[in-house]
């Protein structure tokens, strides 16, 4: 049953106060109807008493609040799910943006979820295919998990992001796999990128995306992600379907939350954030995991840029503090013409020895990865040691170690954004690079492992 009131009694920029309202709650959905018969949006942002907070969707220019009337909905948002979502391009509220018809839908669901039962979770340790060298074999993805990317404003995350959704599969299972999509306050040309590519590749058939474009409202940019994590419990719990969902760009999500509470008057916490800054972005990665006798379960891929490369900014640390690992880009990867430009030895994947071995991925996998990380650590202080006091500084064991750094990003991590390696293919080109080094340096793999898969040609 709608309330309606003709009590709207003040605009100020895209915030509205109704008076004297009855029963309305936080987080309510809003129609404004003008006397023209047009209809605005907003929803609820505070409750005073008799006094209701609206902030609206759309501009507030023009709007006659001698005329119009409020319209309390007596429901939050919510977004139509069905298994026709796949292949289709929404907007950030949920809307159809690609020219198509309105999802008939199956079921309608409150966009803030459910919260998963801890003792119903399921324990992730399934491994999910990338076709990235540096994620897969040094950072393994878990069916599951929550493994974001903490990127520098220019820098190729929206081009690493696109190439995940493309590759990702669960490998040695018939279940089926979704990629839901969230572009979160993007420019129109990095909307149509992602289109565009999903389209050229015909990913598109089993994605589901939804775009918040740059000039959207605040409150529209805060509501993108939860819409895309409705559409994937949907699919996953629902339907039984492997989904990953690829979240680019939460910083533009949190600076929307700060302008919104800046507009609420809250009392600001680090650098301006709102205090529950943690507990908000927490609801939304504590959406991703596996439930016991479920089927489908739902793995997340944040993309966030660090202001200023700074790892210890408030969004990347309480992101990081939420998570189970993350997978860091670097600039100076980049400025060498490396793609992608994943600096390895600082990312980590908390979950990544759940998910690899024998049955999984490989029985060497284990041990190389120890071995890969740490023969390109030595590799770097080798490379360091030598800039400083000179090549001859360095003994035969350093040099080779070096060498092994050098060939490591250019043929370990250099892939590219159009190459899908499989595991097995990663795995060799590890035990290829491991053959820079003596059989002796190789302290951290099995000998019988060393036996199997390294070729006689190095053993000396």
């Amino acid at each position: 049953m709608f309330k309606e009131y003709k009590t709207i009694r003040e605009v100020v920029g895209p915030l509205m106060l109704v008076d004297g309202v009855d029963g309305v709650t936080y987080n309510e959905l809003v129609d404004i109807v003008c006397s023209n018969g047009e209809i605005r949006h907003g929803k609820v942002l505070e409750v005073n008493r008799d006094k209701a907070v609206v902030q609206l969707f759309e501009n507030s220019q023009g709007l006659q609040i001698a005329s119009a009337k409020a319209r309390f909905t007596g429901h939050g948002q919510q977004l139509a799910c069905s298994p026709d979502m796949l292949g289709r391009v929404f907007d950030g509220m949920g809307n159809p943006r690609d020219g198509g018809a309105p999802v008939i839908p199956d079921k309608i669901l409150d966009i803030n979820g459910e919260p998963i039962n801890p003792a119903a979770r399921d324990y992730p340790d399934e491994f999910i295919q990338t076709g990235v060298s540096a994620i897969d074999g040094l950072n393994t993805l878990v069916r599951g998990q929550k493994l974001p990317v903490f990127s520098m404003s220019g820098l190729p995350h929206a081009e690493l992001a696109a190439q995940i959704a493309r590759q990702a599969k669960v490998r040695g299972t018939d279940s089926k796999f979704a990629v839901v999509f969230a572009a979160i306050g993007i420019t129109f040309e990095e909307a149509q990128y992602f289109i565009d590519d999903f389209k050229k590749t015909g990913a598109i058939e089993r994605t589901v995306l939804f775009t918040n474009l740059a000039n959207d409202p605040a409150v529209e940019r805060i509501a993108t992600p939860r819409m895309a994590l409705t559409c994937a419990e949907y699919l996953a719990f629902t339907c039984g379907m492997h989904v990953l969902v690829i979240m680019t760009d939460i910083t533009n999500y949190a600076e929307a939350l700060r302008e919104v509470s800046a507009a609420r008057r809250e009392v600001p916490g680090r650098r301006g954030y709102p205090g529950y800054l943690y507990t908000d972005l927490a609801t939304m990665y504590e959406r991703a995991g596996r439930i016991r006798g479920c089927e489908g379960s739902i793995t997340q891929i944040p993309i966030l840029t660090m202001p200023e490369d700074d790892k210890t900014h408030p969004i990347p640390d309480l992101t990081g503090y939420i998570t189970e690992g993350q997978i860091i880009l670097s600039r100076d990867l980049y400025k060498k013409g490396i793609n992608p430009p994943i600096d390895v030895l600082p990312s980590l994947s908390r979950l990544k020895d759940k998910g690899i071995g024998k049955g999984k991925t490989r029985e060497d996998h284990a041990d190389t990865m120890n071995q890969l990380f740490a023969a390109y650590a030595s590799g770097k202080e080798s490379k360091e040691l030598s800039a400083i006091l000179g090549e001859a500084a360095l003994s035969d064991t350093d040099k080779l170690y070096a060498k092994f750094a050098e060939q490591f990003e250019k043929m370990y991590i250099n892939q590219g954004f159009n190459a899908d390696r499989t595991i097995e293919e990663t795995l060799d080109i590890g035990w290829e690079l491991l053959k820079i080094l003596p059989v002796g340096e190789l302290k951290r793999i099995k000998q019988v492992l060393i036996d199997n898969y390294l070729k006689a040609d190095n053993k000396d």
